[in-house]
């Protein structure tokens, strides 16, 4: 009778000693498998031959030993220009003496897919002439393509011997990139200030840059402004790249 009293309890609980049994098995198993992951890892930092602290304090090297990263998807989207901030001299063309300097901050990002913030002031050293502004600019391509095409919108004033003009201020940017993160290229924008209005300027822009350093470029642009009285600019001068 004892016998057969066991064998029934064993019947019982035979369910839950295969479930408990299969539970042990697969958590072992994920353990030794944790356990080779790991080693695997180690295995692949030790395979590089470096110095431990290396690998500590470079975060590149880190990103690879995590996961071989997608570099023409990284290529498309790292920017072909940097944020500049421009100063330098300027040159009326329409009147010998009218001379004057610039100076402003271009395309610094605020948007990780391509919305960049622009500013400048120009002004003449007698004071006749000035002009200011603030622009976004939205890159429609990745940012790391060569050529990039951005809509302008933001607010510009334009005064010259009295004439002010200022509004809205929108019209069409063309960057071409010569070289990658910004050593150089070269830029047409068309713009147009208080588009359609009585007081409506038009304004043409080309620039070029090119890099001397690593983070300093020379600069030149022209610029013709079309009105009730038209005019040219010309100016030289340095950016620095951050």
């Amino acid at each position: 009778m004892e016998i057969s009293m066991l064998n029934g309890a064993m019947r019982k609980w035979q369910p839950w000693l295969w479930t408990a049994w299969l539970l042990g098995f697969v958590g072992l198993s994920g353990l030794l498998s944790g356990r080779a992951i790991a080693q695997g890892s180690l295995d692949s930092a030790e395979d590089l031959d470096l110095d431990p602290i290396i690998l500590e304090e470079s975060p590149v090297l880190q990103r690879w030993l995590d996961e071989v990263p997608d570099l023409a998807e990284d290529i498309r989207h790292d920017p072909s220009f940097r944020p500049r901030l421009r100063v330098g001299y300027a040159q009326w063309l329409s009147d010998p003496d009218a001379s004057g300097f610039y100076l402003g901050v271009e395309d610094v990002l605020i948007q990780p897919r391509g919305l960049t913030l622009s500013a400048d002031y120009q002004g003449s050293f007698e004071g006749d002439r000035q002009a200011y502004g603030l622009d976004l600019r939205y890159y429609l391509r990745p940012l790391g393509s060569y050529v990039n095409v951005a809509p302008v919108v933001g607010y510009r004033s334009v005064e010259r011997e009295g004439d002010r003009r200022h509004g809205p201020h929108v019209g069409l940017r063309v960057l071409l990139a010569l070289s990658r993160t910004g050593a150089a290229d070269l830029a047409l924008s068309q713009t147009w200030v208080n588009p359609g209005g009585s007081q409506e300027v038009s304004l043409t822009t080309l620039s070029a840059g090119y890099a001397v350093t690593s983070d300093l470029r020379i600069s030149t642009d022209l610029q013709w402004q079309r009105a009730r009285q038209s005019d040219r600019r010309v100016g030289i001068g340095l950016e620095w790249m951050f």
